[in-house]
């Protein structure tokens, strides 16, 4: 492992480095306004003060009023509060559930269970290029569906996903289909306003924006009705009752305020440029993100030494990159195997994902031990 402060992290999708601003507030939540935002005195007073600031930083960012947002342990939980709870509100009535192939594991899996449970789930393949096509999704939407959900942006090849026009495509038919979108790789990075995307539900997280992890939000549409996951106190609407995480949702918030997408995205587009002219100037190594993809994140296929193989080569070298995504453990991508990717391209990917602190240096020692595991590694 590379020495203490040489390291040249690239593996911003699986989580981000907490801002010292956003530490900060934390800090100051666990030591000085620790009341519990539930108690009547001031110090409850005083935290659930903290409380509403955090609520209207996220609800700022998707422009919706602050009292629609819902705060959860993490992305996660958001989706699968998104999923189960309009699926138990409306299963007397609709029982079909509409979802993508390519969705993070949290949507797969609760599609999963609801299908076990008797729902119908119908799962959408991506086209060619990698992303969910509207008419593939209308198509298979009627008057038995409770609930379509399609991802922002694909978490392991940063696949843009046109959910505004899937969602108008699926309105179209049935205004009473609601829509949900995890958004968690494009919040802070896209312009994720609700209203522009057509959705009814959006599932944001902490971790991935240098908050802490362990807190997410759920922005659910006023009027529409959820079925709660956990039963407690009148915490969150009810939709999600217990002790809030305050210095997480705190935090949260802080780092919501810190946001630049334009910034930001003009500089990592540029560092992702650089890192598609140094790595695809290696023989052996070919890309698996759409020319279009969000630039935070790049997916590549590094000739033929495996992805787990390459990844610990690269970590004694001091840089640190995923295997797809964080919550697979090292589990076969079912996001490649929809993309139809070849078995040999599927065993060597890697995912490069970047933030705003990356710079060329950190692509300079990505692509020099890439370089040289290809040289070694190839003809062990």
């Amino acid at each position: 492992m590379g020495a203490k402060g040489l390291e040249h992290y690239l593996d911003n999708s699986a989580t981000t480095a907490v801002s010292k601003a956003a530490a900060d507030k934390a800090v100051q939540i666990m030591t000085e306004i620790y009341g519990n935002p539930s108690s009547l005195h001031g110090m409850g007073m005083d935290a659930e003060a903290e409380l509403t600031a955090a609520r209207k930083a996220v609800a700022a960012q998707l422009r919706v009023p602050h009292e629609e947002i819902i705060f959860t342990g993490g992305g996660t939980e958001a989706n699968n509060l998104a999923l189960f709870g309009p699926a138990y509100a409306n299963r007397r009535t609709r029982s079909k559930i509409i979802i993508s192939a390519v969705e993070h594991s949290s949507v797969l899996e609760a599609a999963k269970r609801l299908e076990d449970e008797g729902f119908t789930v119908v799962r959408i393949a991506p086209r060619a290029d990698g992303t969910i096509h509207p008419g593939d999704v209308a198509a298979q939407a009627d008057g038995n569906t409770a609930l379509v959900s399609v991802m922002r942006v694909n978490n392991e090849t940063g696949a843009v996903m046109p959910v505004a026009d899937i969602f108008a495509a699926v309105k179209q038919k049935d205004d009473r289909i609601l829509c949900h979108t995890d958004a968690v790789q494009a919040f802070g990075k896209l312009d994720c306003r609700a209203k522009q995307l057509g959705a009814d539900l959006l599932s944001v997280s902490g971790h991935k924006v240098h908050a802490p992890k362990g807190v997410g939000a759920l922005w659910v549409k006023k009027g529409v009705r959820l079925v709660p996951r956990q039963y407690g106190g009148e915490q969150e609407k009810r939709l999600r009752p217990g002790t809030e995480n305050l210095p997480g949702i705190a935090a949260f918030g802080v780092a919501c305020t810190e946001f630049d997408i334009a910034g930001n995205g003009e500089r990592v587009r540029a560092l992702n440029a650089y890192a598609r002219e140094r790595l695809f100037a290696i023989d052996g190594v070919v890309c698996n993100s759409p020319q279009d993809a969000l630039p935070y994140v790049l997916h590549i296929s590094a000739g033929r030494v495996r992805s787990e193989t390459m990844l610990h080569f690269l970590e004694e070298r001091g840089v640190f990159v995923s295997s797809g995504s964080a919550c697979a453990k090292g589990k076969p991508s079912h996001v490649l195997t929809a993309l139809g990717l070849s078995k040999e391209r599927a065993d060597s990917a890697l995912r490069i994902s970047f933030c705003k602190t990356n710079t060329h240096d950190d692509i300079d020692a990505l692509c020099e031990g890439i370089a040289e595991g290809l040289r070694v590694l190839a003809h062990r």
